[in-house]
């Protein structure tokens, strides 16, 4: 299969991290985290997010949202979120039927959570009949390929704790935001109050695995016995722990990232060349939302597949990845000007 601009998760596995999970793969080691590979990579996360962290990998990103709000919520009460929230869109239920919680929404325009308007479910706090807000979620990256920045997630850090809430960022591409900002992962998280992240990986050339980042280290006191109970504490765990250690050794799911940003920027700059062209959303990192005429939509989907965001409008979400090269953009930019000629 050729490459797409359909999914990061469409990319394959990089090199680097295939190597390690080679690496890992000679004789026996304890199970399920008790092992050496584990351990040098939650060395890792604590230098990257802070010495006093907690970090639990799990197999999936679906698993890692809903788990890591688990931690934090009882039945009767509820996440604030976007409409767009990856946990309220595409992962057909699991937070509500896995996690027992409720999702309030909030609409949102370039994909990030307006603190103004979420406020509105604040008047009910206190009151028997409604579910209690006690979470706020943020994706960084957003569903919209935008990119919080240090301010933003400062407000909503704020926003949350002077509200009672806990705040979790579902950081599927949080390296792409990394790269963007071109700041350290604490900068923009657990230095700004944020008590729960899940990190991806697999978006970015890993193969599998999350982790469960608990900056408000209470929130983690029971969650071995949580992640057990999901099914998700991996027997030889020492195969997605050495992933990340080639992931965040020397900065690499950074590099990886900005390029893929890059990428996108330079999808950007090729196709404000045509006027039938419109992009919808500014290009933060490695997302790029367009409007393009409809009646060419299978020449280009027989170049590249790609997701149609919003088929009224004919809004596609132009993916790149680590692998994704300019001579791909160039190709599918070429196909897409003699489509419109």
């Amino acid at each position: 299969m050729k490459k797409s601009l359909a999914s990061d998760n469409y990319s394959g596995i990089h090199p680097i991290i295939l190597e390690a999970i080679a690496s890992a793969n000679h004789g026996h080691v304890s199970s399920y985290g008790h092992d050496e590979y584990t351990h040098k990579a939650e060395l890792l996360f604590k230098q990257h997010f802070g010495d006093h962290v907690e970090v639990f990998f799990v197999f999936l990103g679906t698993a890692a949202n809903v788990l890591s709000i688990s931690s934090a919520l009882r039945s009767y009460e509820a996440v604030l979120c976007t409409d767009l929230a990856h946990i309220n869109t595409d992962e057909c239920g699991a937070p509500e039927h896995f996690g027992g919680f409720k999702l309030l929404t909030v609409p949102t325009s370039d994909g990030k959570l307006d603190v103004d308007k979420a406020k509105r479910y604040l008047q009910n706090v206190g009151f028997e009949h409604n579910v209690q807000p006690r979470l706020v979620s943020i994706s960084q990256t957003t569903e919209l390929g935008t990119v919080y920045s240090v301010k933003e997630i400062k407000a909503i850090a704020d926003f949350a704790h002077s509200n009672g809430m806990f705040l979790h960022v579902d950081g599927a591409r949080l390296s792409n935001a990394a790269a963007a900002l071109q700041l350290p992962f604490r900068d923009f998280t657990t230095d700004l109050g944020v008590d729960v992240i899940s990190f991806g990986g697999t978006k970015n050339g890993m193969m599998l695995g999350e982790a469960v980042i608990f900056n408000n280290t209470d929130l983690a006191n029971d969650f071995k016995y949580l992640r057990k109970q999901s099914m998700q504490l991996a027997s030889k765990m020492r195969f997605i722990s050495a992933q990340f250690i080639a992931y965040l050794t020397n900065n690499h799911c950074i590099g990886t990232a900005a390029h893929a940003n890059q990428m996108a920027a330079y999808l950007k700059q090729r196709l404000t060349a045509f006027r039938q062209v419109t992009i919808t959303q500014p290009v933060d990192a490695n997302a790029v939302f367009a409007v393009f005429p409809k009646d060419i939509r299978e020449t280009l989907l027989e170049e590249s597949f790609f997701y149609l965001w919003d088929e009224e409008k004919n809004e596609a979400r132009w993916m790149t990845s680590w692998d994704t090269t300019t001579e791909d953009i160039d190709r599918f930019v070429d196909v897409l000007a003699t489509a419109l000629k």
